[in-house]
């Protein structure tokens, strides 16, 4: 059996509230692959340590609320866990917060985007000639729209990283990792979310939203919502829409298998 620590990236009062960010994960990874056994753990609540990770497979670092980025001091604890994580070797997947985190631990930049915040879908991901002929992006037609919310952005990638995708609010939506025995594959968007979890997060934002999130609700039905945001219905499916999240796993399970 193939077991998934998923790191939750919400400090503990957002989960309090019922803002959790390993949700949508622990959705998706029961709807591609009802086999995978989920473990969860929040490093806001408690130090993540090496015997967190005996038995695991592969780590995710999910997408967060928080008010802070991943340099701020308020990030350490996750810092701290992507540090030990990173020490074994396993396969490792971040979503927006989670690839920002990497950036920022394994020696790369990040900032408010400049065009300010990407909210509901991100559009025209373009794929990278590297990106078109990486695992992560098998099955991906390039120009792609995915779920998506974020603030803040890689503005500088580590030394080593590889660029696999970016669009014209944020150049990079997707780098990965394999150096010094890390092993990173990382989005800015989220694959994990359909477009009603996103709905979610974004309702009650205000009247700006208002008609994002609508469309939202339905865009999985509806062609005319779908279309109003970039995509069409089929392009929001779980097998469309978390093709990288898929290729993550069937890469952890070819790794848990050779070792």
């Amino acid at each position: 059996m193939t077991t998934l620590l998923i790191l939750e990236g919400n400090a503990t009062a957002l989960v309090e509230a019922g803002k959790s960010d390993a949700l949508p994960f622990a959705k998706c990874f029961m709807s591609v692959d009802p086999s995978l056994s989920l473990r969860v753990a929040n490093p806001y609540a408690r130090d993540i340590t090496l015997d967190d990770l005996t038995g695991v497979d592969g780590v995710v670092f999910t997408g967060s609320g928080v008010a802070w980025s991943t340099a701020e001091p308020e990030a350490e604890p996750l810092r701290a866990a992507m540090r030990t994580v990173f020490e074994t070797g396993l396969p490792v997947w971040g979503s927006c917060n989670g690839m920002q985190l990497a950036a920022v631990v394994l020696g790369g930049r990040v900032g408010a985007s400049p065009k300010g915040s990407e909210i509901g879908v991100a559009h025209d991901i373009q794929l990278t000639d590297a990106g078109a002929a990486h695992p992560m992006m098998a099955g991906k037609a390039s120009g792609f729209v995915s779920p998506c919310v974020h603030r803040d952005e890689v503005q500088d990638l580590p030394e080593g990283a590889v660029l696999l995708a970016g669009n014209d609010h944020s150049p990079v939506q997707a780098f990965a990792y394999a150096r010094d025995g890390v092993d990173f594959w990382g989005v800015q968007y989220h694959p994990e979310c359909d477009s009603r979890d996103m709905a979610d997060w974004l309702r009650g934002r205000g009247a700006e939203t208002d008609a994002l999130v609508a469309d939202l609700e339905i865009a999985e039905t509806d062609s005319d919502a779908a279309a109003r945001l970039g995509t069409t219905p089929n392009g929001l499916t779980t097998p469309e829409r978390a093709r990288e999240l898929i290729n993550w796993v069937q890469h952890v399970k070819t790794r848990a298998d050779c070792a």
